[in-house]
């Protein structure tokens, strides 16, 4: 493959020749995401290296850990992993090559083409959360996992693939046990976003910068039980569910007691 670079004032594209034109639409999103997170992050980045590959295989041969991130997500979700960012860059698949991960429902193809701008905001968040340690090692791994909800939730939502997750949202909920709050690491690709969601409602878009920029020193329940203005973490979790209902759109009439025979 003949290897091309195209370039916008704060990014730049490898690519191959013929996929020039996409390219330059995401290079064009990156910029725009750049614009909203500078909005409330305080280093909103720029300088990365998008790199487009053409098939699931280049780019698991580029970046080997992406078959484990796959293995740690829950399947509604997997096929969202669809890129990794780290050392300057943003691999992503061509969108040829996202359509053979996308499904049928509404919001899949639209989430996949948003993979460039959550990485990109995945990056943000971890540069401007001081919390998170410098280093690559067991410590950093520690906390993302951790903290994985917070900091997939935030970019994915800033990214704009939330708004677009309500069919595997609900997928999810139908398949294997409730989910837990704050969402496990299985779950915080998908669901770490509602939480999100749910605060920048409640408290707005600033309150979501700043809890993603925090790592609080007694951990996700103290620092959701801050974020949500010293509200009892059970009644906060009680909202969240109630949340991933309305979203997904799953609710159900509540069950009424049976009268009693006599």
């Amino acid at each position: 493959m003949a290897w091309v670079e195209s370039v916008s004032p704060s990014f730049r594209a490898r690519h191959d020749q013929a996929d020039a034109d996409e390219a330059d639409r995401i290079l064009y999103s990156l910029e725009r995401t750049r614009d909203r997170l500078a909005q409330h992050f305080p280093k909103p980045g720029g300088e990365l290296t998008v790199v487009l590959h053409r098939s699931t295989t280049s780019l698991v041969m580029a970046r080997p850990v992406v078959p484990l991130a796959w293995a740690l997500t829950a399947p509604a979700a997997r096929r969202y992993v669809a890129g990794w960012g780290g050392g300057g860059e943003l691999h992503v698949l061509t969108a040829a090559a996202s359509e053979t991960r996308a499904s049928r429902v509404p919001g899949s193809r639209e989430m996949l083409a948003l993979t460039a701008p959550a990485l990109y905001a995945r990056t943000v968040v971890a540069q401007s959360n001081h919390a998170l340690p410098r280093r690559p090692g067991p410590r950093r791994i520690r906390a993302e996992l951790r903290w994985a909800w917070l900091l997939e939730g935030a970019a994915r939502w800033f990214a704009g693939q939330t708004e677009h997750a309500r069919p595997a949202i609900a997928r999810r909920l139908r398949e294997g046990p409730a989910p837990a709050f704050p969402p496990g690491v299985r779950d915080a690709a998908l669901l770490g976003g509602t939480v999100v969601d749910l605060l920048v409602r409640e408290q707005g878009e600033q309150a979501a910068a700043d809890l993603a920029c925090t790592l609080h020193p007694r951990g996700p329940d103290a620092a959701l039980t801050t974020a949500f203005g010293d509200r009892p973490l059970r009644r906060t979790e009680d909202a969240w569910r109630s949340h991933l209902e309305r979203i997904s759109g799953s609710a159900r009439p509540r069950a009424t007691s049976r009268p009693s025979r006599s």
